[in-house]
């Protein structure tokens, strides 16, 4: 199991790589959830969210002979950013299979940042199997989005800072909502903060309609969502944890929490108006736990993390306009 040394090891091969990020406090969060929420803006990164860690840490480890080859990632969009632009600061070739339906955003920065694009349907085709395809017919290495102790440990970092930063704050940890697609940043992080405040309470977010984790901790076993299931956030449309990842929550992970839509989009808005944030419908998820009431924040010290803030301006656009 990963430890929090490979997580202090892994943010040893980030210095000097990822910003990072500030831990920000804000008065009007704290007032409306009566405690004191700590905000871990990873949109701030070079590409807009926290994915360039784990991409970073996995591909600085490759040989030579294995980074000669190239990688070969499959993504919705911030993976493939966090895995081109790891490539292309390593000068390694980076093809990312992305849903063609990805947000432009998205597409267009893994582009300009030099990754190969192959486009898929999300819902007809299998992402990893067409990426699995080409890694073999060019011998190139497979990056994961989550699935890989090298890829937890390197989004763990973004746990550890937390813990750090708080302490340089002088406050600890009581609780810590992560939103969750495949539970790569989940595991990481929960394993970082409890490696500090060991009794802190450590809860998954996702979508309603892609709660995969929730069910699958509080059911004992991995379990799917839904093909037919639909959600704007994204980046945690996963199909169900990895079994790596879901191992490490089930040893971590007090609960798991799931937000509406209308929570995601009202948690956007919170933050674009009252932090000057943007932030991507994933990456809300957190927030909106928080203003939905979803778990106890009075008198305690809360820390969320705003995992990317990649959303098509129309999108955004239209949330902020949806309300007065």
């Amino acid at each position: 199991m990963i430890g929090i040394a490979d997580i202090e090891a892994a943010a040893a091969r980030l210095h000097g790589v990822v910003v990072r990020t500030p831990l920000l406090q804000n008065a009007e969060l704290d007032r409306v959830t009566g405690g004191t929420v700590l905000v871990k803006p990873e949109c701030f990164q070079q590409i807009g969210s926290f994915k360039i860690r784990g991409a970073y840490n996995l591909l600085s480890q490759l040989t030579p002979e294995q980074a000669a080859k190239g990688v070969v990632a499959w993504s919705s969009g911030n993976h493939a950013q966090g895995v081109a632009l790891a490539g292309k600061l390593l000068g390694i070739h980076a093809a990312i299979v992305m849903p063609e339906d990805a947000p432009a955003a998205k597409l267009e920065s893994t582009k300009r940042l030099g990754g190969e694009i192959i486009t898929y349907d999300r819902y007809n085709e299998d992402r990893e199997a067409i990426a699995r395809r080409v890694a073999a017919e060019r011998e190139a290495e497979i990056v994961p989005s989550y699935e890989d102790e090298r890829i937890i440990a390197g989004q763990g970092t973004a746990g550890l800072e937390i813990a750090q930063q708080a302490a340089e704050l002088g406050l600890g940890i009581d609780k810590l909502l992560v939103c969750c697609g495949g539970g790569g940043l989940t595991a990481g992080c929960a394993i970082a903060i409890h490696a500090f405040y060991p009794d802190a309470e450590v809860y998954t977010v996702e979508p309603e309609d892609f709660d995969d984790t929730a069910r699958s901790l509080a059911g004992g076993e991995r379990v799917a969502n839904s093909p037919d299931a639909r959600s704007i956030c994204d980046a945690l449309l996963t199909d169900m944890p990895g079994q790596l990842t879901y191992d490490v929550m089930r040893e971590h992970i007090n609960a798991g929490l799931t937000v509406s839509e209308a929570d995601v989009r009202e948690a956007m808005r919170f933050a674009f108006r009252n932090l000057k944030i943007v932030v991507e419908p994933g990456g809300a998820v957190g927030l909106a736990a928080l203003l939905a009431g979803k778990v106890d924040t009075a008198g305690k010290t809360t820390a969320i993390i705003f995992s990317g803030g990649n959303v098509d301006a129309g999108l955004f656009a239209s949330i902020q306009t949806e309300r007065a």
